[in-house]
């Protein structure tokens, strides 16, 4: 795959991602990528990207302050 920001290769890997939702801060371990080897740019696709949506909003709606997830472990 290549990298959408500086056309360098991007390689399978794994990263964390964090969203900060104001009152809430959510963080999920474990997430599949492709890693841009030039530039560190985190690419998704578009199956993770839904995954880690749902996580989001169920852990929205825990209204915890602060949530870690791991994603391989999530249903």
């Amino acid at each position: 795959m290549l990298c959408m920001e500086c056309g360098g290769a991007a390689e399978k890997g794994y990263t964390t991602d964090v969203t900060d939702l104001g009152d809430c801060l959510i963080i999920i371990r474990n997430v599949p990528c492709y890693k841009c080897k030039e530039c560190n740019e985190i690419i998704y696709t578009a199956d993770v990207i839904e995954h880690l949506e749902k996580l989001v909003k169920i852990a929205q709606k825990l209204m915890q302050e602060v949530s870690i997830i791991d994603y391989s472990k999530a249903a």
